[in-house]
């Protein structure tokens, strides 16, 4: 906490720090030789280590108001800090949690935008957060709690019951904007609410800024649904493209002065344009949770009454490792390739056979 304190020290010398001494108290305890050290290249960072006792008190009394409101402190080498996080050089290395999401959840997506939504805005959020319940039920959605788009999409977590923590750019002692109040106390129920800063800390500008580094960094996609030219939301894609991670962002018309930043970033090759949650889960390669009824369906079709040259041509599929040609699979059975093409289309209609990429024959089994 002390360290945090330090406006001298950034997040990546905190954290360099921490790698050389190996924890926090190892720094504290050590700091004279540490400074000594930092001395010629970081004169400002040197002083900041000396004066490191002189805000224990500061953070003896946060220490106080966080175990009086249940509020957990994730350090840089505890296990419930957000994982993907601490892969970003200039992530905090402490941050205040209320909550019960899993921040290391196995799916996590950010969802940002325009402060002045549309309504086409709002409903893109409902039917986006509905749909990814449906195909990724671990799913955690990340926002800021802002107005338009970020408290947009909280609402519609809340109302799908998908957890969703809102990254804010002050203590947990305060909700900004005030109107938001009742939704973060919503969110609380099957999300959480995070932070870097301590109680007491103003609404500054500078830290919504550096707020976004967390909501692009904890995320393995950032999804912008709606951006003007110019805006917060792109300052988060951007940085989400710096940490290496995947943006994801909604088209919109030309004459839409609420997607000139989305279709910015999809002209500027920044950003991967979907029309809803499947584009998504198909360029992140996640697999699809299976569906209510979809898979007595598929089974209801595996045996099929099948004449003898379906059930013949099936059962070498079976046998067969690789998914073979039509040219492979007639030589195999030595059968010509216009009385096999046939029964191949009778059993995709059967859904026995499915037809993949390369023209190649695989058994849906």
């Amino acid at each position: 906490m002390a360290l945090t304190r330090q406006s001298r020290l950034n997040s990546n010398q905190q954290q360099l720090l921490l790698s050389q001494a190996g924890s926090a108290t190892a720094v504290f305890e050590n700091r004279q030789e540490l400074a000594h050290a930092l001395q010629a290249n970081s004169p400002h960072a040197a002083q900041a280590l000396l004066q490191l006792e002189s805000v224990l008190p500061r953070c003896t009394q946060e220490l106080a108001y966080a175990q009086q409101h249940r509020i957990r402190m994730l350090c840089w080498n505890d296990p419930a800090f957000p994982a993907r996080l601490r892969n970003c050089e200039d992530a905090p290395i402490l941050l205040y949690y209320l909550g019960n999401a899993n921040l290391n959840a196995a799916h996590v997506v950010s969802m940002v935008g325009t402060r002045h939504c549309t309504e086409r805005g709002r409903d893109i959020c409902q039917q986006f957060v509905a749909e990814l319940k449906r195909l990724c039920p671990d799913v955690l959605v990340m926002s800021g709690l802002a107005y338009g788009i970020d408290v947009a999409s909280h609402r519609a977590c809340v109302e799908q019951q998908v957890p969703t923590v809102g990254v804010l750019a002050h203590g947990l002692d305060e909700i900004y904007p005030r109107v938001h109040r009742s939704t973060a106390i919503e969110m609380l129920r099957c999300g959480g609410l995070l932070t870097e800063y301590m109680s007491q800390t103003r609404s500054e500008k500078m830290n919504f800024v550096q707020r976004n580094r967390i909501v692009a960094g904890m995320a393995d996609a950032t999804v912008v649904v709606e951006s003007a030219a110019k805006g917060g939301s792109l300052i988060t894609a951007e940085m989400a493209n710096g940490y290496h991670r995947e943006v994801f962002t909604f088209p919109g018309r030309v004459s839409d002065a609420a997607s000139a930043g989305c279709n910015a970033l999809i002209r500027r090759n920044q950003a991967t344009l979907i029309t809803c949650a499947a584009d998504l889960m198909a360029d992140m390669q996640w697999e699809p949770a299976p569906q209510p009824g979809t898979e007595a369906a598929r089974q209801a079709t595996l045996f099929p009454d099948l004449t003898p040259d379906e059930q013949r041509v099936a059962d070498t599929l079976a046998a067969t490792d690789a998914d073979p040609s039509l040219a492979e699979l007639a030589t195999t059975l030595g059968m010509p390739q216009f009385k096999l093409t046939p029964i191949l289309l009778t059993l995709e209609m059967k859904g026995v056979v499915k037809l993949k990429a390369g023209q190649r024959y695989h058994l849906v089994r």
